[in-house]
């Protein structure tokens, strides 16, 4: 059996200091508690350490190759103390998150670079998915975590509201209503609005339509052939309204801009979270907590914790959501 690592290192102290009084004072305990750990340490090699005399410690054969040995020993014991700490802190692993591309141009590459930047141990990996894939890949461990714009439905995942942005449009610069700071809901249902397929994220597709729910006559609704098109072409002539929430002004092709719709209800972005979280999922949390709060995204008292969503919502529920104003 080996020796316990206290005894151990009380040892090399006392081959340091070769005198018991030093060596008991040094560590902080009483010289015949060292003394006595010192006889067991013995008993446990089987072979002496120490050559005891009134006057003087000498360390033997053994004693002196232990001295040499131990340290390099101990110190990579406490590295593996430490990684085990690390791992259980949630600081360790290879992370994979989802994410759908409308929060790829801001939210999520946020969220990885800090995470990568203030936990060097952690492999993050992050890959752009359907929406509606993200809430049932966190559910069955193919990704470790999620970030959606929406509610999105799901069993078996938390939800934590992560950021609210204001919700507008994007059109082309000399679109006659870019002249104006905030648009009018009304003024913007005149042209035609470019939405997101409804297959590819309902959840979104109905809260941007519901903006304009009660808008008469009802406005011409397109939805492109390119689901997610960089270049936003269709924009360019200068007719076409595109709603979207404000992160779309931070990466917006030459040509292009965005203004909000004076009234209109926020949108939402959700940190997707398995429902039995491990430390690792509670370290994202907290980050991205941080994140949330040193960015703005959130006003002060939503900030400190993220708040869970409900897991599961009633078909219906995104509309009513949607027509609530922040």
């Amino acid at each position: 059996m080996a020796p316990d690592t206290v005894s151990l290192r009380y040892f090399l102290v006392l081959a340091q200091e070769l005198n018991f009084t030093r060596a008991a004072a040094r560590i902080g305990v009483a010289q015949p508690a060292l003394s006595a750990r010192m006889r067991r340490l013995e008993a446990e090699l089987g072979t002496a350490l120490l050559v005891r005399t009134t006057r003087s410690v000498v360390l033997t054969t053994a004693g002196a190759a232990l001295a040499e040995s131990a340290p390099s020993a101990l110190a990579a014991l406490d590295r593996a103390w430490d990684t085990a700490r690390s791992a259980a802190a949630g600081e360790l692993g290879t992370l994979r998150i989802g994410y759908s591309l409308s929060t790829g141009a801001e939210t999520a590459p946020a969220l990885v670079d800090r995470l990568m930047r203030d936990h060097h141990g952690l492999e993050v990996g992050a890959v752009p998915m359907a929406t509606p894939e993200i809430s049932p890949a966190v559910a069955d461990g193919r990704i470790d975590a999620g970030i959606t714009r929406g509610e999105q439905p799901g069993r078996d995942v938390h939800r934590f509201l992560l950021r609210r942005q204001r919700v507008g449009v994007q059109l082309a610069q000399h679109h006659p209503l870019a002249e104006h700071q905030e648009i009018e809901i009304a003024d913007a249902a005149a042209y035609p609005l470019r939405l997101p397929d409804r297959a590819a994220n309902p959840v979104i597709h109905d809260q941007l339509s519901a903006i304009f729910l009660d808008i008469r006559p009802r406005p011409r609704f397109h939805t492109p052939a390119v689901c997610f098109d960089m270049s936003q072409r269709d924009l360019r002539d200068g007719v076409t309204l595109a709603p979207a929430g404000e992160a779309a002004a931070t990466a917006q092709p030459a040509g292009l801009t965005w203004r909000p719709l004076r009234g209109a209800p926020s949108l939402t972005i959700h940190l997707v979270l398995p429902r039995e979280p491990s430390p690792l999922h509670r370290r994202v949390r907290a980050v991205a907590t941080t994140l949330a709060r040193e960015l703005h995204w959130l006003p002060t008292r939503q900030v400190p914790p993220l708040r869970s969503e409900a897991a599961h919502r009633p078909s219906g529920s995104a509309r009513q959501a949607s027509s609530r104003t922040k």
